[in-house]
């Protein structure tokens, strides 16, 4: 990868998840020499079947999302506000199969921070939502002017508190101000998504530059830069899994534990979110066809990984979402303790086993060092 793709995500604000590893993936490719073919086929297979794909549905469950807060600003009912609910789980989990890819135009602009501030230890999103509240910002209920305030103030985590934290029953009987800054804040991230959408759809940008690396291409210069960028992404995006949706709240069993500090813990969207993020990983993998490019001994390694990554899955959808007891019950502990492991088990698979398989060198890792 080039370093200018490195300089982008070591920009991001803090809250962004942003490995060191990044920097040092800048001028490292394989070793052993990728067909040519075979590459521009998995990197436009990657691109034309999960990533264009991924943000569309994503700005499409956005746009279904604002259309639903109207009505229900509208019509103010507990049927509207049930409709509400429903509809920003179908929204987030849109958001986490394709939230995996953490590079190119999401990560410009603030546009990843702006759909969600996360983590928030400090609880700034929180505060900053009800100052608005409490305030009666107009400012806020226009989508223009809400794009151009704290981005913790305009994403998918003031949704939720705003349908789900404390004064949402407001909502039923018809808080006129708190339905509009929601209804805002529903459609400002689907504008972003429209932009991410259309910058990956412009048949000679970023598309292009992932299908075709050559030495004058801004992104890639060669298949081996492209492929260790593409395998960045599921390494990376196993890391966020385990390193935000779990271990920010339970790291285990004789740790501190932080429940309020997963991601949704409000409307009980933690889990769903960590599916979504396991089934866009699996996706991505089988979609793209990477397993073409390894020797037939190791393509197994895929299969391996592919099996882990739904068990993961399937395991995350039977954890209780009531966090508290998640973290302090044996059973559901053991749950976590072994989502935790897998977890491990999928970035090695993928950053030693694809890693070394396609010829990365032994000393080379994605993996953010614990």
């Amino acid at each position: 990868m080039r370093k200018t793709f490195a300089s982008g995500l070591i920009a991001l604000l803090p809250a962004v998840f942003v490995p060191a590893a990044f920097a040092q993936e800048a001028d490292t490719a394989p070793t052993v020499e990728l067909p040519t073919a075979t590459v521009t086929k998995v990197m436009t297979a990657a691109v034309d079947g999960f990533i264009r794909p991924g943000y569309d549905a994503f700005q499409k469950s956005a746009e279904d999302m604002t259309a639903t807060m109207r009505t229900l600003c509208a019509a103010p009912s507990q049927a509207n506000y049930d409709a509400a609910k429903a509809g920003f789980g179908k929204l987030t989990a849109s958001w986490a199969h394709i939230e995996i890819v953490r590079t190119g135009p999401v990560i410009e602009q603030n546009r990843f921070e702006r759909i969600l501030f996360y983590p928030d230890r400090k609880s700034t999103g929180l505060k900053q939502v009800q100052a608005v509240l409490s305030k009666s910002d107009e400012t806020a209920t226009d989508p223009k002017t809400l794009a151009t305030k704290s981005v913790a103030t305009q994403g998918l985590g003031a949704l939720e508190y705003l349908l789900f934290g404390t004064g949402s029953d407001t909502l039923i009987s018809g808080n006129d101000f708190r339905c509009r800054y929601s209804a805002a804040v529903a459609e400002n991230v689907g504008n972003v998504a429209a932009e991410i959408a259309g910058i990956w759809d412009a048949p000679d940008g970023i598309q292009k530059a992932w299908k075709q690396p050559e030495v004058d291409n801004p992104v890639y210069r060669t298949g081996g830069e492209a492929i260790t960028g593409l395998l960045g992404i599921l390494v990376h995006g196993a890391e966020a899994v385990r390193d935000q949706r779990i271990e920010t709240f339970y790291k285990g069993a004789d740790k501190a534990k932080f429940p309020k500090q997963a991601l949704f813990w409000r409307s009980e969207n933690t889990w769903p979110m960590v599916i979504a993020n396991l089934d866009g990983l699996s996706e991505l993998l089988t979609t793209s066809g990477m397993v073409e490019l390894l020797p037939e001994k190791d393509r197994s390694i895929v299969a391996a990984t592919e099996e882990k990554l739904k068990s993961m899955s399937a395991l995350a959808g039977k954890v209780t979402p009531d966090l508290e007891k998640a973290v302090e019950d044996t059973s559901e502990r053991q749950k976590l303790d072994t989502l935790l492991a897998d977890g491990k088990d999928v970035i090695s698979k993928l950053n030693d086993g694809y890693g070394g398989a396609i010829g990365l060198s032994s000393g080379f890792s994605f993996a953010d060092g614990d």
